[in-house]
């Protein structure tokens, strides 16, 4: 692509999202900003000394969206698909998107994504890799915010909630001219999209230049080959070259009786990286199939072929108006109400002329009149009524229109019962659940992004740290290597298939508070159960020293309780599964062996491979069949040792059988 393409395709796009980019830009300065004033209104009372109060009442109905999320964080899960994946290989996905959300701080993207979504309709986040240091090769995934909606320029074609069909995707930047050269070496003539500059909010000085990062999604055709061995892969892995060998993987497959089963048409998805300016400044390979701009969207309305997105607010601004001129309108009209003024005839008032002016602001003994008649004191005509009916009216309107009443804003109602308020609550959630709903299906969708992505950027042999839903740490290996030493278990995490699940609940630190109250509800119905439960109801009390509380909590419950949860063996299970060690070691010395003999058949096999024969295929089959006879060998004795503690039956009563394996 040049530059004039990509321009073209960012034209097309705000075209067709103007009416939503200007809506949006319209609600983030009444809502956040609080211009809430037509300008011509405005003006007019500001020449005339009249006031114009703004009584903002949005940002609180967007921060009970905003602050229910957070509290009610989302939690993504990974899980295995197919035979080739793995429970604990997606637990250490889990753990380590957990890990990559927390480095990068997600929640604050997220918290972004949604508060943008609320206010203006759309909200945005993005994915992105960088170098662990200046010294390393290794790469780590962050997830980074994105503050300002209107930079990003989507696939004004796309229907979907997340932005998982978006073929292409543009986020602009505002930088200077001498951050330009700093960047990218070379002065800017232009700026990206020059032509429509109009487009692009900016804070007016003429020295930035506009930048922008897009995404294009290419999709090149592909044959598709499903093996009789269940194994699926491209037509092109199919017939190249296996790199230890030289023959073409097929030969290789053949020999070994494998053979193609099905096979099917589909689209191989690449997804290129432009920077631009004036021009192309950079062109990259991003290492994910999907873009990694993710979308957060307020409510739709599809019309006439068009999606069009609406804040929460949208529809509350015209009663937010009204409320704000009823207010102004009462302000002033007690402003201007008489202040108990004296009336009186002419003359009256010059005797103690002093004294009559401060009357209203001071207090005297005596005042004198002149005159028959005394001053009259004028009463308070009291506050507009019909004035404040309106205003609460319109605050009504902008609460049924946005679905939360008092209830779900914190204020008493004519609710007594715990249930009552509860429900009338719920109503407002329910009301408003379809923002918390887009958002957790934006987050799921990282959650994918982030699947594909992890083992193309984790592709060498490190450790890694995951972070368990409690928020405990541990580190495990990735890629299979044999520089780790006491380790039982090594992750590939490029191995099978995985799917994302986002879990929408209280944190785990609100799980524990929660817990926690309603053990102290079952004590005091049922406090015979103190004894039993005390360590628990310690252990998930959020103070110093409840850990400890815990513990000794924990030695003082009954023997029988302790030996339930210790689940200890009798000493005679325990002798034999010493017993069944000593002969895994034994076992695990003759595999050594046979892997030194399995690694001497694979040096002989690199030096005949020139030749290519048929022999040193047959040779190499066999070496492979050795070992996966060996690794069988090894499943069924630990299987045989799981059951047999498992059932606590004799163990080895006649070992003959397994001596004659070796």
């Amino acid at each position: 692509m040049d530059i004039k393409d990509i321009e073209g395709l960012v034209k097309e796009d705000l075209e067709r999202e103007q009416e939503n980019r200007k809506n949006a830009q319209d609600d983030i300065k009444f809502a956040k900003m609080a211009e809430q004033w037509p300008d011509d209104i405005k003006d007019k009372r500001d020449r005339e000394g009249r006031p114009c109060l703004t009584i903002n009442r949005m940002p609180t109905f967007i921060r009970q969206v905003v602050n229910d999320s957070r509290i009610n964080s989302p939690q993504i899960k990974v899980k295995p698909v197919d035979d080739n994946s793995d429970p604990e290989t997606a637990e250490v996905f889990s753990g380590l998107i957990r890990n990559i959300e927390y480095v990068s701080q997600a929640d604050v993207a997220y918290d972004t994504g949604l508060d943008s979504a609320a206010t203006c309709g759309m909200g945005f986040w993005k994915v992105d890799t960088d170098y662990v240091d200046e010294q390393s090769f290794a790469q780590e995934i962050f997830i980074r915010r994105v503050t300002n909606p209107l930079s990003v320029i989507y696939d004004s074609h796309s229907e979907s909630i997340d932005g998982s069909d978006w073929m292409h995707c543009a986020i602009t930047e505002w930088i200077t001219a001498d951050e330009y050269k700093k960047r990218y070496k070379k002065e800017p003539i232009r700026s990206f999209c020059s032509e429509h500059i109009e487009y692009f909010p900016s804070s007016g000085s003429d020295e930035l230049v506009l930048v922008a990062d897009f995404w294009k999604v290419d999709e090149t055709p592909s044959k598709l080959l499903m093996l009789s061995d269940g194994n699926i892969l491209t037509e092109d892995e199919y017939l190249k070259e296996h790199p230890d060998f030289g023959i073409p993987l097929k030969d290789i497959l053949s020999e070994m009786g494998v053979y193609v089963a099905r096979e099917r048409l589909s689209n191989k998805r690449k997804v290129k990286k432009y920077t631009c300016g004036s021009d192309i400044l950079e062109e990259s390979d991003w290492a994910g199939k999907f873009i990694p701009i993710i979308p957060v969207f307020g409510d739709e309305v599809f019309s006439d072929g068009k999606r069009y997105l609406k804040s929460m607010i949208r529809d509350a601004k015209d009663p937010q108006r009204m409320y704000n001129f009823w207010r102004t309108a009462t302000a002033e009209l007690i402003a201007l109400a008489p202040r108990t003024p004296f009336i009186g005839p002419a003359g009256a008032f010059d005797t103690d002329s002093e004294k009559w002016e401060t009357a209203n602001t001071a207090s005297h003994p005596f005042i004198q009149y002149d005159g028959a008649i005394p001053p009259q004191r004028q009463p308070y005509v009291g506050v507009p009524i019909g004035h404040m009916q309106e205003a609460l009216s319109a605050s009504d309107d902008m609460k049924t229109i946005i679905g939360m009443q008092d209830a779900s804003l914190g204020i008493a109602g004519n609710e007594t019962s715990g249930r009552a308020i509860v429900a009338r609550q719920r109503e407002g959630d329910v009301s408003t659940f379809h923002f918390i709903d887009n958002h957790a299906k934006s987050i799921a969708h990282t959650g994918r992004i982030l699947v594909d992505l992890i083992p193309k950027i984790y592709d060498t042999e490190r450790i890694v740290r995951i972070i368990g839903v409690d928020g405990t740490t541990k580190n495990v290996p990735l890629k299979q290597t044999t520089q780790w030493q006491g380790i039982q278990k090594i992750f590939d995490l490029g191995v099978g298939r995985y799917d994302v699940a986002v879990d929408t609940g209280p944190s785990f630190s609100t799980q524990r508070e929660e817990a926690a109250t309603q053990m102290m509800e079952l004590i005091r119905t049922f406090p015979q159960a103190a004894p039993i439960i005390g360590d628990l109801v310690a252990k998930n009390l959020n103070w110093p020293g409840a850990d400890d509380i815990a513990k000794r909590l924990k030695a003082m419950l009954p023997p029988q309780i302790q030996n339930l949860e210790e689940q200890e063996l009798p000493p005679e299970a325990m002798a034999k599964v010493s017993a069944l060690e000593s002969q895994l070691g034994q076992l695990n010395q003759a595999m050594q062996q046979g892997m030194g003999e399995f690694q001497k058949v694979v040096s002989e096999l690199e030096a005949m491979k020139a030749d290519k024969s048929i022999e040193l295929r047959k040779l190499d089959i066999d070496a492979y069949a050795k070992e996966t006879d060996r690794i069988k060998v090894q499943a069924e004795i630990g299987n045989m040792v799981a059951n047999n503690i498992a059932k606590q039956q004799p163990l080895y009563q006649d070992q003959q059988p397994i001596q004659q394996q070796f």
